[in-house]
């Protein structure tokens, strides 16, 4: 019984150290047409209408998160030490986002095949 004790709790280690959340991905994939992100990056995310916009599909989630959040802070006007992105279409992109749209857009997103995909 302590092995299986120490075992879950192990696991449970895990999945938060790597992460892990409630994201949801069928949340993510709506935001994302809802905000309207594919008139810049194409509907499967990896075909922009401008070859300088990021293919987003397969990226990092985490890296995802930290984007979509300093555009926000750019978009608030906070100071530059804060790590800050300021550009103005994606500060009022992600100027409607709440906290779980970043979250479940950037694990939608991550989720997706692309060239930017780890292939196994």
């Amino acid at each position: 019984m302590k092995k299986l004790t120490l075992a879950l709790a192990g696991s449970a280690l895990v999945a938060l150290a790597s992460g892990a959340s409630a994201a949801d991905l069928a949340a993510g994939k709506a935001a994302f047409e809802k905000f309207t992100c594919a008139s810049c990056h194409g509907a499967d995310a990896k075909t922009s209408v401008m070859p300088t916009y990021p293919i987003l599909a397969g990226q990092h989630r985490d890296y995802l998160e930290h984007a979509l959040r300093a555009y926000k802070r750019g978009a608030a006007n906070q100071p530059a030490s804060a790590n800050v992105r300021k550009n103005a279409i994606m500060g009022a992109m992600v100027a409607q986002l709440t906290q779980a749209d970043i979250e479940n857009i950037a694990a939608w997103l991550a989720a997706q095949p692309s060239p930017l995909s780890v292939r196994k």
